[in-house]
Order: C-alpha cells, then sequence, then structure tokens
C-alpha cells in the first residue's frame, strides 16, 4: 500500500469518524484504492455503490480543503461512476 493511501485512510477516518451511510471508493490511479462505508475507512479495491476517480494531486487538493469536490467534478479532475446521491453526500462531508 502506497502511503498516499495510508495518509488517505488516516485523513478520511478523522473526517468521517461515524462511518458512511453507503459504500463509497475512491480510486487514485498508480496509487490504489480507499473505502468507504458504515464501518469506517480502509485501504480496498471491493464493490461499491459509487467509486470516484481523481488523481493523487486533485484527491490531495479535496482532502486539504483546498479543492471543492464538486468543482472538481464540474471540471473534469474528479469522475463519479454510480449513484450521484451518494457521491454528492460525500462531498458534502468532505467540505
Amino acid at each position: 500500500m502506497s502511503e498516499m493511501i495510508d495518509a488517505a485512510v488516516k485523513a478520511l477516518s478523522a473526517k468521517l469518524s461515524d462511518g458512511f451511510d453507503g459504500v463509497a471508493k475512491f480510486v487514485i490511479p498508480g496509487e490504489g484504492a480507499i473505502m468507504l462505508d458504515g464501518l469506517g475507512v480502509r485501504a480496498g479495491d471491493d464493490e461499491a455503490d459509487v467509486t470516484l476517480t481523481a488523481e493523487a494531486d486533485v484527491f490531495r487538493a479535496i482532502l486539504d480543503g483546498d479543492m471543492n469536490a464538486t468543482m472538481a467534478f464540474m471540471t473534469g479532475k474528479l469522475s463519479v461512476d454510480g449513484n450521484m446521491g451518494l457521491a454528492m453526500k460525500l462531498g458534502a462531508v468532505l467540505g
């Protein structure tokens, strides 16, 4: 597992301390994937209701609050596959 995935799991765990209502996956090409669900956050590449894909620098900027997830999606920097409502809910949690 990459250092990026380790750091992202820690950062997302802090933001989603009560878990996530649904199953979401963040894919960071070249780094790996992160699963978010009712049990919390972990590295993994399982089936999900929604999959969000972004390059490492975009993902880091979203986590750090330097980029809005909705804006990243609208500008093509973040792709969403699956349940768009769940993606919006996740975007609201990330800030």
